[in-house]
Protein backbone atom coordinates (compact mmCIF):
# COMPACT_ATOMS: atom_id res chain seq x y z
CA UNK A 1 0.00 0.00 0.00
CA UNK A 2 1.18 3.71 -0.59
CA UNK A 3 -0.05 4.34 2.98
CA UNK A 4 2.00 3.49 6.36
CA UNK A 5 2.52 3.16 9.71
CA UNK A 6 5.35 4.79 8.67
CA UNK A 7 8.60 6.57 8.66
CA UNK A 8 7.20 7.26 11.82
CA UNK A 9 3.71 5.65 12.11
CA UNK A 10 3.69 6.70 14.34
CA UNK A 11 5.87 8.80 16.05
CA UNK A 12 7.14 6.26 13.46
CA UNK A 13 5.16 7.31 11.04
CA UNK A 14 2.30 5.45 9.42
CA UNK A 15 4.01 5.40 6.19
CA UNK A 16 1.99 2.73 3.85
CA UNK A 17 5.35 3.60 1.52
CA UNK A 18 5.34 1.45 -1.54
CA UNK A 19 2.58 -0.88 -0.39
CA UNK A 20 -0.72 1.37 -1.66
CA UNK A 21 -2.31 3.85 -3.20
CA UNK A 22 -3.74 7.50 -3.34
CA UNK A 23 -7.09 9.55 -3.60
CA UNK A 24 -8.06 10.96 -7.01
CA UNK A 25 -6.03 13.75 -7.95
CA UNK A 26 -8.79 16.50 -7.49
CA UNK A 27 -10.05 15.11 -3.88
CA UNK A 28 -6.13 15.50 -3.45
CA UNK A 29 -6.16 18.79 -4.56
CA UNK A 30 -8.73 19.99 -2.33
CA UNK A 31 -7.21 18.98 0.49
CA UNK A 32 -3.72 20.89 0.99
CA UNK A 33 -4.23 22.06 4.50
CA UNK A 34 -6.56 20.12 7.72
CA UNK A 35 -9.99 20.47 7.34
CA UNK A 36 -12.29 21.18 10.19
CA UNK A 37 -11.90 18.72 13.25
CA UNK A 38 -15.43 18.03 13.01
CA UNK A 39 -14.43 16.21 9.53
CA UNK A 40 -12.04 13.65 11.47
CA UNK A 41 -14.36 13.19 14.63
CA UNK A 42 -16.50 10.13 14.63
CA UNK A 43 -20.14 10.56 15.65
CA UNK A 44 -19.97 9.69 19.05
CA UNK A 45 -17.28 8.53 21.64
CA UNK A 46 -18.61 4.95 21.52
CA UNK A 47 -18.64 4.71 18.14
CA UNK A 48 -15.03 5.27 17.58
CA UNK A 49 -14.11 3.03 21.03
CA UNK A 50 -16.12 -0.13 19.23
CA UNK A 51 -13.93 1.20 16.15
CA UNK A 52 -10.48 1.54 18.14
CA UNK A 53 -11.32 -1.89 19.34
CA UNK A 54 -11.43 -3.62 16.31
CA UNK A 55 -8.14 -3.56 15.74
CA UNK A 56 -7.35 -6.44 17.47
CA UNK A 57 -9.02 -9.68 18.49
CA UNK A 58 -11.42 -9.41 21.38
CA UNK A 59 -9.08 -11.43 23.92
CA UNK A 60 -6.32 -8.38 23.17
CA UNK A 61 -8.90 -5.68 22.83
CA UNK A 62 -11.66 -6.04 25.70
CA UNK A 63 -9.09 -5.70 28.12
CA UNK A 64 -6.63 -2.59 26.73
CA UNK A 65 -6.62 0.45 27.41
CA UNK A 66 -8.65 2.67 24.62
CA UNK A 67 -7.85 6.38 23.35
CA UNK A 68 -10.50 8.47 21.81
CA UNK A 69 -9.47 11.68 19.93
CA UNK A 70 -10.71 15.05 21.62
CA UNK A 71 -10.95 18.94 20.67
CA UNK A 72 -6.62 19.28 21.72
CA UNK A 73 -5.51 15.18 21.43
CA UNK A 74 -6.10 12.02 22.70
CA UNK A 75 -7.95 10.95 25.42
CA UNK A 76 -8.30 7.58 27.86
CA UNK A 77 -11.81 6.64 27.35
CA UNK A 78 -11.26 3.73 28.75
CA UNK A 79 -8.72 2.08 31.04
CA UNK A 80 -6.91 -1.10 30.66
CA UNK A 81 -4.65 -3.89 32.64
CA UNK A 82 -3.35 -5.88 29.85
CA UNK A 83 -0.81 -3.42 28.53
CA UNK A 84 -2.43 -2.92 25.16
CA UNK A 85 -3.31 0.58 24.00
CA UNK A 86 -5.92 0.85 21.30
CA UNK A 87 -7.41 3.96 19.12
CA UNK A 88 -7.99 5.40 15.73
CA UNK A 89 -5.09 7.17 14.11
CA UNK A 90 -6.16 9.91 11.45
CA UNK A 91 -4.44 10.86 8.58
CA UNK A 92 -1.66 12.77 9.77
CA UNK A 93 0.28 9.61 10.75
CA UNK A 94 1.50 8.79 7.10
CA UNK A 95 4.20 10.75 5.73
CA UNK A 96 4.12 14.52 5.89
CA UNK A 97 4.78 14.87 2.14
CA UNK A 98 1.61 11.96 0.91
CA UNK A 99 -0.75 13.65 -0.78
CA UNK A 100 -3.24 12.44 1.58
CA UNK A 101 -1.85 13.55 4.71
CA UNK A 102 -5.12 15.19 5.19
CA UNK A 103 -7.53 13.03 4.37
CA UNK A 104 -11.19 13.43 6.43
CA UNK A 105 -11.78 9.85 5.26
CA UNK A 106 -8.50 7.91 6.60
CA UNK A 107 -8.80 5.77 9.33
CA UNK A 108 -6.69 3.51 10.82
CA UNK A 109 -8.04 1.09 14.43
CA UNK A 110 -4.40 0.69 15.71
CA UNK A 111 -3.58 -1.58 19.03
CA UNK A 112 -0.22 -1.30 20.07
CA UNK A 113 1.59 -3.55 23.17
CA UNK A 114 3.16 -2.53 26.02
CA UNK A 115 6.86 -1.40 24.39
CA UNK A 116 5.19 0.50 21.33
CA UNK A 117 2.71 2.20 23.49
CA UNK A 118 6.02 3.42 25.03
CA UNK A 119 7.97 4.04 22.59
CA UNK A 120 6.21 4.10 19.34
CA UNK A 121 2.88 5.88 20.23
CA UNK A 122 3.99 8.85 21.74
CA UNK A 123 5.19 10.12 18.48
CA UNK A 124 2.26 9.89 16.74
CA UNK A 125 0.62 11.67 20.07
CA UNK A 126 2.39 14.53 19.79
CA UNK A 127 1.80 14.84 15.86
CA UNK A 128 -2.04 14.96 16.70
CA UNK A 129 -1.41 17.74 19.34
CA UNK A 130 0.85 19.74 16.41
CA UNK A 131 -2.19 19.39 14.05
CA UNK A 132 -5.00 20.37 16.27
CA UNK A 133 -3.04 23.26 16.97
CA UNK A 134 -2.95 24.48 13.34
CA UNK A 135 0.85 23.23 12.57
CA UNK A 136 1.68 22.82 8.87
CA UNK A 137 3.24 19.79 7.49
CA UNK A 138 6.57 22.27 6.78
CA UNK A 139 6.35 23.27 10.54
CA UNK A 140 5.68 19.42 12.07
CA UNK A 141 8.97 18.44 9.88
CA UNK A 142 10.91 20.90 11.07
CA UNK A 143 9.69 20.38 14.58
CA UNK A 144 10.84 16.44 13.66
CA UNK A 145 14.47 17.44 12.61
CA UNK A 146 15.15 19.25 15.21
CA UNK A 147 14.53 16.44 17.85
CA UNK A 148 16.59 14.13 15.86
CA UNK A 149 19.22 16.73 15.23
CA UNK A 150 19.05 17.07 19.43
CA UNK A 151 19.08 13.88 19.71
CA UNK A 152 15.41 14.01 21.43
CA UNK A 153 13.87 11.28 19.17
CA UNK A 154 12.64 8.27 21.22
CA UNK A 155 13.31 5.15 19.13
CA UNK A 156 11.40 1.85 19.09
CA UNK A 157 12.15 -0.34 22.40
CA UNK A 158 12.73 -3.78 21.21
CA UNK A 159 9.68 -5.93 20.90
CA UNK A 160 7.30 -2.57 19.82
CA UNK A 161 4.84 -4.24 17.58
CA UNK A 162 1.02 -3.27 16.90
CA UNK A 163 -2.25 -4.87 15.30
CA UNK A 164 -4.37 -3.29 12.61
CA UNK A 165 -6.66 -6.19 12.04
CA UNK A 166 -9.93 -4.15 11.63
CA UNK A 167 -11.97 -4.66 8.41
CA UNK A 168 -13.24 -0.67 9.00
CA UNK A 169 -9.50 0.46 8.51
CA UNK A 170 -10.00 3.17 5.55
CA UNK A 171 -6.37 4.49 4.32
CA UNK A 172 -7.60 5.38 1.06
CA UNK A 173 -10.63 5.23 -1.23
CA UNK A 174 -8.26 2.54 -3.54
CA UNK A 175 -6.55 0.92 -1.20
CA UNK A 176 -9.75 0.74 1.22
CA UNK A 177 -8.20 -1.38 4.45
CA UNK A 178 -5.31 -3.59 2.82
CA UNK A 179 -5.11 -6.87 4.82
CA UNK A 180 -5.14 -7.87 8.23
CA UNK A 181 -1.70 -7.33 9.10
CA UNK A 182 0.36 -6.76 12.45
CA UNK A 183 3.48 -4.22 12.62
CA UNK A 184 6.77 -4.30 13.87
CA UNK A 185 8.81 -1.09 14.54
CA UNK A 186 12.83 -1.12 14.50
CA UNK A 187 15.41 1.38 14.40
CA UNK A 188 18.63 1.51 12.55
CA UNK A 189 17.98 -1.35 9.97
CA UNK A 190 16.73 -1.71 6.58
CA UNK A 191 14.02 -4.33 4.88
CA UNK A 192 16.42 -6.51 3.38
CA UNK A 193 17.04 -7.41 7.26
CA UNK A 194 14.11 -9.37 7.38
CA UNK A 195 13.60 -10.06 3.30
CA UNK A 196 10.76 -8.06 2.81
CA UNK A 197 9.60 -6.35 -0.48
CA UNK A 198 11.21 -8.94 -2.24
CA UNK A 199 8.87 -11.06 -5.07
CA UNK A 200 7.39 -14.00 -3.14
CA UNK A 201 8.27 -12.67 0.65
CA UNK A 202 4.86 -12.40 3.19
CA UNK A 203 6.72 -9.23 4.76
CA UNK A 204 6.23 -5.63 3.41
CA UNK A 205 8.47 -2.71 4.71
CA UNK A 206 8.15 0.82 4.43
CA UNK A 207 11.32 1.50 2.33
CA UNK A 208 14.05 -0.52 1.80
CA UNK A 209 16.17 1.26 3.60
CA UNK A 210 16.14 4.18 6.17
CA UNK A 211 16.88 6.70 4.28
CA UNK A 212 13.88 6.05 1.91
CA UNK A 213 12.06 7.86 4.42
CA UNK A 214 13.30 11.44 3.07
CA UNK A 215 10.02 13.20 4.37
CA UNK A 216 11.27 12.76 7.94
CA UNK A 217 14.65 11.22 7.89
CA UNK A 218 13.64 9.00 11.04
CA UNK A 219 16.12 6.25 11.62
CA UNK A 220 13.23 3.63 11.99
CA UNK A 221 11.48 1.34 9.36
CA UNK A 222 7.86 -0.36 9.89
CA UNK A 223 7.63 -3.77 9.10
CA UNK A 224 4.24 -5.11 8.06
CA UNK A 225 3.35 -8.84 8.10
CA UNK A 226 -0.11 -9.87 6.58
CA UNK A 227 -1.79 -11.92 8.80
CA UNK A 228 -5.00 -14.83 7.73
CA UNK A 229 -7.79 -13.32 9.78
CA UNK A 230 -9.42 -9.92 10.61
CA UNK A 231 -9.99 -9.09 14.19
CA UNK A 232 -13.42 -10.39 13.50
CA UNK A 233 -12.62 -13.73 12.98
CA UNK A 234 -13.58 -13.66 9.55
CA UNK A 235 -10.72 -15.10 6.74
CA UNK A 236 -8.85 -13.14 4.62
CA UNK A 237 -10.09 -13.12 0.67
CA UNK A 238 -7.85 -10.72 -1.35
CA UNK A 239 -5.45 -11.69 -3.41
CA UNK A 240 -1.75 -10.65 -1.54
CA UNK A 241 -0.72 -7.54 -3.92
Amino acid sequence: MRHAAAGFLCGIVFLFGSMGSTLSSAETASSPTMAPLTRYRESSAADEISLARSAAPTSISTNAEVLTLGSHGYVTSIKGNNGFVCLVERSWAIGYSDPDFWNTKFRAPTCYNRAAARTVLPRYLKRTEWALAGASTAEMMARTQAELSANKFVLPETGAMAYMTSKQTHLSDTAGHWHPHLMFYLAHTEAAAWGANLPGSPIFADGSTIFEQKDTAEPVITFFVPVPKWSDGTEETMETN
